[in-house]
This record gives structure tokens, sequence and C-alpha cells, in this order.
């Protein structure tokens, strides 16, 4: 009775370490849309700057998360989760005091670092923590808990720059990540996989490969679509991923095993992802500006308006979770992403300088009820579509490919803004931002098409993995 005690004690304590962790990774995604006006107005910068505030977080959170992961296997989870959680909480504090926005877009790469390192690690140990028997119960509180870091984000950060300063979304970080260091040290147990094998050609290929695009776009709003500046980027970019994906297919040890996406569960639910994020992140950066700039509102105000979009998967993943485990996890996310690209053509539609918070409403409910049914099958879907022993990779490439949906989202979505409008007046924020949710709407409907690739049921069969790239776990 006593060890069944424990046991429940450690799985409790690893359950509520790993999710605040998990939140606050999630949670600097979008924190900073409501404060880009504030950050814009204290430290100066063109859309090109904001941008890349959000994006340098993005970009080294996405290409080093399955890094993050190999490194964990192969020195100690439990220290390289509390190494990760270190250096992202250094660098949270590092940009709350960031003299420029230059410092500021650099610290936040160095954030997205440390998220990278720590993040993938979270899964790995809480699964480690708990039994098998009520191992799905605590993902699906994990996956909650992360998609309202995301939610919330607009909210808190609004919140908290009004009322405070925006210097404030970062050291919310600090002291919660001093509590979390010492916690992690006594109540969560190291293991390995010492044969973990690390990528370093992949990496620097995907990184290298995602940064030359995502430069390219961000600088058609100063340079032009046309320019060697441009061309360059995307092009070699290009060339970058493509060599990145005949890496994966024909390495012995490929950080992202290019043979997984054979499973049509595994291609539907990850290309979906990067669809759906690219739609939904892009449209949400240049809303929340819009809402302040263009409306008037203030940050606070912006926050608490879009909570029905942002804030309904707390109302609505519960049930959402309900009807995935009767009918599917398939029916529930392609319903989840037809609502969410409804949302956005919604409000694309009525985007004006006057348009009425009344007349928001239908789109912002019915884009976060879209967004609560895709959140709450997602990683069940993506964990079931491959082998028990290769669900650490899936978990990491599914996290990765969304970060890079919600990377090239701002890009992209902010060069059709800038080719369409721009600062000037409300009515350039709106002529801008039109066409620019459009394009999430219709990338986002895409999202819902790639998911009806997805199996009926879970459980699709997947190819069998090589002998080298079985990795096991020794608890110690």
């Amino acid at each position: 009775m006593n060890q069944h005690t424990a046991s429940r004690g450690r799985a409790v304590w690893a359950l509520v370490i790993t999710s605040v962790a998990g939140f606050m990774a999630a949670l600097d995604n979008l924190v900073v849309t409501t404060a880009l006006p504030s950050i814009r107005e204290s430290l100066g910068g063109e859309l090109k700057e904001l941008e890349w505030t959000v994006n340098a977080y993005t970009l080294t959170f996405a290409v080093l998360l399955m890094t993050g992961a190999a490194l964990g296997d192969r020195f100690g989870r439990r220290r390289l989760f509390m190494a990760g959680l270190s250096v992202f909480t250094a660098a949270s504090a590092a940009a709350a005091l960031s003299p420029g926005i230059d410092e500021l877009i650099a610290f936040r790469a160095v954030q997205g670092i440390g998220a990278a390192i720590m993040m993938p690690l979270t899964l790995t140990l809480l699964s480690a923590a708990v039994p098998a028997a009520r191992r799905g119960m605590a993902l699906g509180i994990f996956g909650a808990v992360t998609g309202m870091a995301v939610a919330s984000g607009p909210l808190i950060g609004g919140t908290l720059t009004e009322h405070i300063s925006w210097h404030w979304i970062f050291w919310l970080n600090v002291p919660i990540g001093l509590v979390l260091l010492p916690l992690a040290r006594w109540r969560l147990a190291e293991s390995y996989a010492p044969k973990a094998p690390l990528d370093i050609p992949g990496t620097v290929l995907i990184s290298a490969g995602l940064f030359g695009i995502v430069y390219a776009l961000v600088s058609t709003t100063s340079h032009g679509w046309t320019s060697p500046t441009v061309l360059t980027g995307l092009i070699a970019g290009t060339a970058l991923l493509g060599a990145f994906v005949h890496h994966g297919f024909h390495a012995k040890n490929p950080m992202l095993p290019m043979r997984l996406f054979r499973s049509r569960a595994f291609f539907g639910i990850n290309i979906a992802s990067l669809l759906m994020f690219l739609g939904m992140f892009g449209s949400i950066f240049l809303l929340s500006q819009f809402l302040q700039n263009g409306l008037g509102y203030s940050p606070t105000e912006a926050g608490l308006r879009m909570l029905p979009w942002t804030g309904m998967p707390m109302l609505v993943a519960p049930i959402a979770g309900y009807l995935s485990d009767r009918y599917g996890g398939r029916p529930v996310v392609v319903t989840g992403l037809v609502l969410q690209a409804t949302g956005l053509a919604l409000f694309a539609l009525m985007i004006s300088p006057d348009m009425s918070y009344v007349s928001q409403l239908p789109a912002l409910i019915i884009g976060g009820i879209g967004m609560a049914m895709y959140f709450a099958p997602a990683a069940s879907l993506v964990l079931s579509s491959v082998r028990e022993g290769e669900q650490g990779i899936a978990s990491g490439a599914n996290n990765a490919l969304r970060e890079v949906g919600g990377a090239l989202g701002v890009a992209v979505l902010a060069s059709v803004f800038s080719a369409q409008g721009g600062y000037g007046s409300a009515r350039a924020l709106a002529d801008g931002t039109g066409p620019a949710v459009w394009i999430g709407a219709g990338v986002v409907a895409l999202a819902a098409l790639v998911a009806l690739l997805i199996p009926a049921r879970r459980g699709a069969r997947v190819p069998e993995p090589r002998p080298a790239e079985e990795r096991a776990a020794v608890a110690a």
C-alpha cells in the first residue's frame, strides 16, 4: 500500500511539474501578440522586427525540439529538463531587461532554445512516472493545460502589458522557473536511453532551411518579392529543406525518420497541424494588433474580446475529448478545422475600422469551438499513429511542425498584410488584415482536407522500425 501511495505521489508531482513547465513554454508562443503595440512604442521597430519577436522564439523552439529530446535521452532526461528550464528562465529575465528591439529578439531566440530542450522531455518524464493504466488521462490533462496556455496567451499578455508593463510578460516566467527547478530535482526520477543518436547534419539542414525561408518572407516588407535577398533565401531555404527530407529517408538515425510519413495517420495529423498553426498563429498575430491599433481597444480589452475564440478550448475540450473517444479522432479534428476556417472567414468578411464587437462574436465563438475540437484529440492521434518505442520521436515531430507552422504563418500573413495595407491608419490596417486573414482561413480549410487522410479509427498500421532505431529507456 505504501509503495502504491508513493508511486501515485510521484505521478502527481510529475504531472504538476511537467504541466506547469509545458504551460510556460506554450504560453510564450502567443503571450507577446497583444503586447506588440506597446513593445513597438517602447523599443521602436517596424513590422519586420515585430515579426521576429515572435519568430525568433518559435523558430529556435521548432528546429531544436527533436535535438533536445535526443540530448535528454543520452545525458539524462531530468538533468537536461532542468538545464532547459534554467536557460528558459534566465532568458526570460534577460528579455524583460532588454534595452532595444534587437536585444529582445536575441533573448527570445535563447528562450526558444531553452524551451526546445525542456518541452519534449516533459512528456517523456511524465510517461515514465505515470502507470500505463492512467497514462492516457495524464497526457490528456497535460495537453489541456498546454492548449490553455496557447489560448490564454493574448489575454495574459494584454492584462500584464496594460496594468503593469510589457516587461512582465517575461518576468512572469522567472519565479515559476525558480520554484520548478528544486521541485524537479527532488521529485522527478532520472532516466536515460544512452544509445540515442544525435543527428547533427539533420539539425543543421532543417535549421538553415527554415531560417532562409522565414528570413526571406520577413524581408519582403522592405526588399520586395523579386529582390536578390528574398529570392536567395527562398531558393536556398527550399533546397536545404529538400536535402533534409532526403536525409530523413536515407540516414541511419535521422532526427525525423521520413518513413513515418508513410502512415496515413501520421502524415494526416502532422501536416494538418502544421497548416492549422500556420493559419491560426498568423491570424492571431495580426488580429490582436488590429483590435488595438485599428479599433482602439486597450491591451486588456483586446485580450478579453479575443477570449470567446482563444478561451473556448477550456469549455469545449472535455466534450470534444468525449466525442473523440466515442467516434474516433478524425471526425472531431476535421469538424474542428472546418469551424476554425469558418470563424476566420467570417472575421475576414466583416473586418473594417468601424466593426462592432457584437458583429465579431459569431466569428470568435465558431473559431473557438473549432480550436477546441482540434486540440482535444490531436495529441492522442499523434501518439497512436506510431509504435510505442517511437512515440517520443512522433511527439517531438508534431510539436516541431506546429511551431514551424506558427513561424511560417506569422511571416506569410504579415507579408500579405504589408503588401495590402500598413500601420498608417485604421483603414490601412483593415485593408492589410482582411486579405491576410482570408489566406489564414484558406490554409486552415486545406488542413481540414488533409485531416481526412487520417484513418477512421486510431491505430493505423505503421512500418516496422529498423533495430538501430529502437530506443529503450532505463530508469535510474
